[in-house]
């Protein structure tokens, strides 16, 4: 008498996840990132002498406030809370427009900015974090070493952090993929329009130059400061008024230049919440502007803030269970 049992075929192999980090920079790309960085912080480092008697005029302010403006919205509704997050869904045209006004910041690529900041929430103020302040330790010393790297000295690393793993979904958008690979041009183009502008405005040579220096170079490191100040001030000092499994914490001096982006610990314990100033009087500009997108049928889906939410996330006492994830529950919708 033959067995009838039924031989089932071993089970699939489970695959190796992606590594998290992959080999670092060219010899190129380094010196690249360093002249992003460090050109526009020797002409902020000038800009107090200067400023103090000669060459900044109403012209250079009013360019300069303009394009700070629509490069730090490009960083706060599109690179972080439209393309990290998911915060909300953006029509073609918006999207394409979040992505180049993002690059106007001279951070980096979409694709790679995008990467990193994930890879931040997933292992944040942790081993893995690209831009910890806590890495070295509680020490002066430490904190120190640990506010440097955090704050910028992170740039500098040749590793580079695997898009593959960490922004797929990027990698697969032809239009993203387009812009990402045009950032250079962006980044001429955030200084060569403002100077244009400055020439044309003033009608003098003097104006482009002024207008190069201030609304170019001084605005873009001094959006730079800003955005790394998340990164470094509000993983330190602050309000933690919200439960989450890292250090962030909530920094008012910050929240109007930074658009909203410095209600750190409200954004760590809810990240894919299109606002981070939850509480009453907690200024959030990049709330408003997504709010005038939605009312405009330009953005969709928004994960705004409600009752329930706050409720969870205020009630929240384990620090390590919370992850990066999309809540998809239906929800009463709060505006800004």
């Amino acid at each position: 008498m033959t067995s009838s049992m039924t031989v089932r075929p071993p089970p699939a192999p489970v695959p190796e996840p992606k590594p998290m980090i992959i080999p670092g920079r060219t010899v190129g790309e380094q010196i690249l990132v360093k002249i992003f960085v460090l050109i526009p912080f020797a002409a902020l480092v000038a800009a107090v002498p200067i400023a103090w008697g000669w060459g900044l005029g109403w012209t250079d302010l009013v360019l300069a406030a303009a394009f700070y403006v629509v490069s730090c919205l490009g960083v706060t509704v599109g690179y972080h809370r439209h393309f990290t997050h998911r915060a909300f869904k953006a029509t073609r045209g918006l999207r394409i427009a979040l992505a180049v006004a993002g690059g106007l910041a001279a951070q980096g690529p979409v694709i790679g900015w995008v990467a990193d900041h994930r890879r931040h929430h997933a292992f944040s103020d942790r081993e893995g974090d690209p831009h910890s302040p806590w890495l070295f330790g509680t020490g002066p010393v430490a904190l120190a070493k640990g506010f440097w790297h955090a704050h910028m000295g992170w740039l500098f690393e040749r590793v580079s952090t695997n898009t593959e793993r960490f922004a797929p979904d990027m990698l697969a958008d032809r239009d993203i993929r387009m812009i990402d690979r045009l950032f250079p041009l962006w980044v001429a183009l955030t200084i060569a329009v403002p100077t244009a502008l400055g020439g044309l405005l003033t009608w003098s040579w003097w104006g482009a130059l002024t207008a190069f220096f201030w609304a170019g170079l001084v605005r873009v490191s001094f959006l730079h400061h800003v955005t790394w100040s998340i990164n470094s001030i509000c993983h330190m000092i602050g309000d933690r008024p919200f439960a989450s499994r890292d250090k962030a914490a909530n920094f008012w001096p910050l929240a109007i230049l930074s658009m909203g982006e410095s209600w750190h610990n409200s954004h760590h314990a809810d990240p894919t919440c299109a606002r981070h100033g939850v509480l009453r009087g907690q200024i959030d500009i990049s709330a408003r502007v997504i709010w005038t997108f939605e009312k405009l049928g330009w953005a969709t889906d928004v994960r705004w803030t409600n009752p329930a939410r706050l409720a969870r996330i205020t009630a929240t006492t384990d620090r390590t269970t919370h992850r990066d994830t999309p809540d998809d529950a239906p929800h009463e919708e709060m505006t800004p």
